[in-house]
């Protein structure tokens, strides 16, 4: 990284984008991409591999999707979500994405290079607002435990993994698990993937018979 850090910045709303490039700017930062969908902004973080990836989640495309794929395709790139949701739903997807933060637009300017230069130092970045809703959220979040199957085949499943049946057994998709999780696609078939090898079968259908005949709850 240079003295400049570089930054992709994504939102759909030109006004934002110019307002925030400038601020950047004049904090030492150098803006090496600018785009306003989803797809370009993935395209734009493979191509110029910035330091910091600031994303609106509203992006045309998925800006949660975007941030994803980021995560898994571009590691050294801090992705930041810089929005203006306040949806629990929406923060907690970020977070399970892999975002090292989540700044609400309305945050004072003269703070957004500090915060960021922050996270490149290894700190997290959360609007203050949200810090509290996040702390009594997780107190209530009914964590999943790991799935411990007997029978033939016993095995015990990661905690992600027992979340990914969880979800199966609500009938949902490949595409609508990993929007649920905030993660690609193919984060979810190589999760799917593992399971059936644990549990020693070769579809969807099978392994839910027999996480629903053996399934235990591991301590």
């Amino acid at each position: 990284m240079t003295d400049r850090p570089r930054i992709l910045l994504a939102d759909d709303h030109f006004p934002v984008r110019a307002n925030v490039r400038r601020r950047l700017e004049e904090d030492g930062f150098e803006l090496c991409a600018e785009t306003a969908d989803a797809a370009s902004a993935v395209a734009a973080a493979l191509r110029e591999r910035p330091d910091i990836c600031l994303l609106e989640v509203k992006l045309p495309g998925d800006g949660l999707a975007a941030a994803a794929e980021i995560c898994e395709r571009v590691p050294d790139a801090a992705v930041i979500m810089l929005t203006a949701s306040t949806e629990d739903s929406d923060l907690f997807a970020a977070l399970r994405a892999g975002a090292s933060g989540y700044l609400l637009k309305d945050m004072d300017p003269e703070r957004l290079g500090h915060t960021l230069r922050g996270v490149l130092e290894g700190e997290a970045a959360l609007a203050p607002r949200l810090v509290t809703r996040l702390i009594e959220d997780y107190r209530r979040l009914d964590r999943p435990r790991r799935l411990r199957i007997g029978g033939p085949h016993a095995a015990e499943l990661t905690e992600r993994e027992s979340e990914v049946v969880g979800l199966m057994r609500k009938d949902l998709s490949t595409a609508e698990i990993a929007a649920h999780l905030g993660v690609s696609r193919v984060t979810v078939r190589r999760h799917i993937s593992a399971l059936l090898s644990k549990l020693g079968v070769t579809d969807r259908e099978s392994a839910l018979r027999r996480v629903k005949k053996y399934a235990k709850r591991a301590h």
